[in-house]
């Protein structure tokens, strides 16, 4: 039979045990005024004797109005987000903000396929604010459940709701511009491996039809990028998760295609993609960037990668650190206005011109 379950010992018990005033036991375990180190010695035994472990977190989220907990929302599952050296770096950069606060990270995983399954969770919680750390949907059911309770809310780029405060970035403009540098070294010839589109996206062939209903406004504005300067009539895969493994295999499905009508150039939406589409190139035999140029998006560090990237870099760390910047602002009840992040294309080993007889191939550029 288990035994009845102890009252914990109050601040008010240490005080009068330690022979102090109450606001004196505060102060030796807040930290945050001077307390004579003796005084401060005979508040420590009083609580040690009495099994004090510190104040009740729940009773001062009460009394200062906080729960000193930030919700972090993750589409799909957190497994995911933590290959993902891009996610990871958002959520560095967010930390270091709300550790000034102070305040805590909940990660939250909400299924790509059926994202009001977290409503009930997120009622159950108290927070603080809540962070959308990466691009999901543009049409999100939890805000409406979250503003409802005055929750302040920021966001990634979405979801697309005035309530939420945004870092944007000009995803079409910098997917134009990986483009546009194949384009300048006489590639006519491109593909395009694209992140999911809707949520239950699966790997394979889309067309613009396809990018123009996207539920993800970043997928969607990156495809119009490189449609932007190579045409609609280029070919495009969309990946189920933005990895290696899905970029590996939407490369295959672009360039395992006879020689005449085979991209020399594929413009990814995320390196992790890139990079699976430079393993399907090597599958094939064929040479990056001889055979085939490539393009990433992110600006991840990639070690373990022979050469350099050539990709847009939208400084993930940054973008976390700006994030946590709204939050704070968004507590304090501050004004804030929407962020637009630069950025800036790297230019690396894995492009360069194409071959004499594909650089001869009709244009398909809109210019």
């Amino acid at each position: 039979m288990a035994s009845p379950r102890q009252a914990r010992a109050t601040l008010r018990e240490v005080a009068d045990r330690a022979g102090v005033s109450t606001s004196t036991a505060s102060l030796v375990f807040s930290g945050k005024g001077p307390v004579a180190e003796d005084t401060a010695d005979r508040v420590r035994r009083a609580a040690t004797d009495l099994g004090y472990t510190g104040p009740n977190p729940l009773a001062s989220s009460l009394r200062h109005g906080r729960a000193g907990v930030v919700g972090v929302v993750v589409e799909g599952r957190l497994l995911h987000a933590f290959r993902d050296p891009f996610a990871v770096s958002v959520l560095d950069g967010l930390a270091q903000e709300l550790d000034a606060i102070p305040a805590g990270m909940l990660l939250i995983a909400q299924p790509a396929d059926d994202p009001g399954r977290i409503i009930p969770q997120l009622a159950g919680y108290a927070l603080d604010a809540v962070v959308f750390s990466l691009c999901g949907p543009m049409h999100n059911p939890v805000v409406e459940q979250l503003a409802a309770r005055g929750i302040p809310m920021a966001g990634n780029g979405s979801p697309d709701d005035p309530r939420v405060a945004q870092i944007r970035l000009d995803e079409r403009g910098a997917s134009a511009s990986a483009a546009r540098h194949l384009h300048d070294l006489g590639h006519r010839r491109a593909g395009h491996i694209a992140m999911q589109l809707q949520g239950d996206s699966s790997t394979g062939p889309i067309t613009p039809a396809d990018v123009e209903k996207a539920a993800y406004a970043d997928a969607r504005d990156r495809a119009l990028g490189f449609m932007d300067v190579f045409g609609e009539a280029s070919p495009m895969v969309e990946t189920a998760l933005p990895d290696v493994e899905q970029g590996r295999l939407a490369g295959g499905m672009l360039l395992d295609v006879p020689a005449e009508h085979r991209p020399t150039a594929i413009v990814a939406q995320s390196d992790l993609l890139a990079l699976g589409a430079i393993r399907a190139a090597e599958d094939l035999g064929l040479r990056v960037p001889h055979d085939v140029s490539v393009t990433g998006f992110d600006g991840v560090d990639l070690p373990w990668f022979v050469g350099t990237l050539t990709t847009v870099l939208q400084h993930g760390e940054e973008k976390g650190r700006q994030l946590g910047v709204m939050v704070r602002a968004l507590l304090a009840g501050e004004p804030v206005t929407d962020v637009q992040m630069p950025t800036e294309l790297r230019v690396g080993t894995t492009t360069a011109p194409p071959d004499s007889d594909a650089a001869d191939q009709p244009a398909r550029s809109r210019d």
